[in-house]
């Protein structure tokens, strides 16, 4: 897979809730770090995820916002 994000984080699907619309898929990528992801249900029947799969967790984004009280 060639793709222009660089960053690319591989590690297995701990989860998948499903919604009507979208589902949430937490991808363990190692050293503890889970990260989720907010996609279709189309791409999630389409790319196979489901618990105990291989997939990449990509990351391509103008800015990343935190906060904390």
């Amino acid at each position: 897979m060639k793709i222009s994000a660089r960053n690319q984080f591989k590690g297995k699907v701990l989860s998948v809730q499903e919604g009507a619309v979208n589902g949430i898929v937490r991808i363990d990528i190692g050293g503890g770090n889970v990260m989720s992801a907010t996609i279709s249900m189309a791409a999630i029947k389409e790319l196979g995820l489901e618990e105990g799969k291989d997939a990449y967790a990509i990351v391509k984004a103008t800015s990343v916002m935190v906060g904390v009280d």
